[in-house]
């Protein structure tokens, strides 16, 4: 019996567990409906303080909580300018505050210098007649996740499908809802001078980078400039030197018949020098043959120094036998 009551006791907190969660998921707003509409956006003209940051906009929410823990009693603001489904998350640029005041109101100056103090900045929205907007409840942390989940495909589609010009998104929270409004009008006026900065200076370093390569290619092609004029000259002059030799080679050139007894004469020299050749293939066969020779040169000239003294011996004996 002990055990039963066990298992209906374990049964029933499960079963209290799942109505919690399901409760508190309806709770947050995660599956009210979704309306979107054009006309009159929920504010007029706002002045912010805001901070500029680039990145992915799941890194928002900290920007958020910054902002509230500073002005708790403010409402809060965010403007994305770039499309996360066109541009990569690491280039989405968007700025995150809190509104100071709203309509022909004047800012507290003691809370603008406290937002001062911690880098934000104060800039003026103006106001527009028609926009495209929506809401979502805003009852605990999770709200702005959840409307962040449902209402901006929707805000996206609805756009598309009547072909809008609406942007930047800018999501408030004020009180106990979440405002959407996406600008029909004016919108080059809810942007911040940060966003201009930004593209500037990556115009800038385009350019930087585009003069870069245009010096280093000018560079490369120095060379081949400079050595083009050179070789230019060179191939003049040979051409001045090749005009004058034209007429040597042609009144050098001889006959036809002596060509032919040049060319015989060629061959049997080119015959008599390839015997040569193939008989002493190798160096050390050829210094032998030049050895040989010069050893045959000294030999002859001995010979004849010795002729050269027999001959006036035998006149000198002729001589005295004819006297005798």
């Amino acid at each position: 019996m002990s055990d039963f009551v066990i298992l209906l006791l374990i049964l029933f907190l499960v079963i209290c567990l799942i109505l919690t969660l399901v409760g508190f998921v309806f709770y947050t707003g995660l599956f009210s409906e979704v309306v979107i509409r054009t006309g009159s956006p929920p504010v007029k003209n706002i002045t912010i303080a805001y901070k500029f940051r680039k990145g992915s906009y799941k890194a928002s929410g900290a920007a958020f909580t910054e902002s509230c823990s500073i002005g708790p009693k403010l409402s809060s603001i965010g403007v994305f300018y770039d499309d996360p489904n066109q541009t990569q998350a690491d280039q989405c640029r968007y700025v995150v505050g809190s509104i100071l005041c709203e309509n022909e109101e004047k800012p507290d100056k003691d809370l603008q210098r406290l937002y001062e103090k911690f880098g934000y900045k104060v800039i003026s929205f103006p106001e527009v007649t028609c926009a495209v907007t929506s809401s979502f409840p805003n009852r605990c942390t999770l709200s702005p996740v959840c409307g962040a989940y449902r209402v901006y495909p929707e805000l996206q589609q609805y756009i598309k499908e009547r072909s809008l010009n609406a942007y930047p998104f800018l999501e408030i929270c004020k009180g106990d809802l979440i405002h959407y409004m996406c600008p029909l009008e004016n919108q080059v006026d809810f942007s911040v001078p940060e966003l201009f900065e930004k593209k500037t200076s990556d115009d800038t370093e385009e350019t930087v980078e585009h003069k870069d390569a245009d010096v280093t290619e000018m560079a490369a092609g120095e060379p081949e400039k400079k050595l083009r004029p050179v070789i230019q000259e060179v191939v003049e002059e040979s051409r001045d030197v090749m005009e004058p030799s034209a007429p040597l080679l042609e009144s050098s050139q001889p006959s036809l018949g002596e060509e032919e007894g040049q060319s015989e004469d060629g061959e049997q020299g080119s015959k008599g020098s390839s015997e040569s050749v193939g008989s002493g293939s190798s160096f050390e066969e050829l210094d032998m043959e030049v050895e040989e020779e010069e050893e045959e040169k000294k030999n002859e000239a001995e010979e004849e120094d010795h002729n050269g003294q027999q001959t006036p011996m035998m006149v000198g004996e002729t001589i005295r036998n004819r006297e005798e």
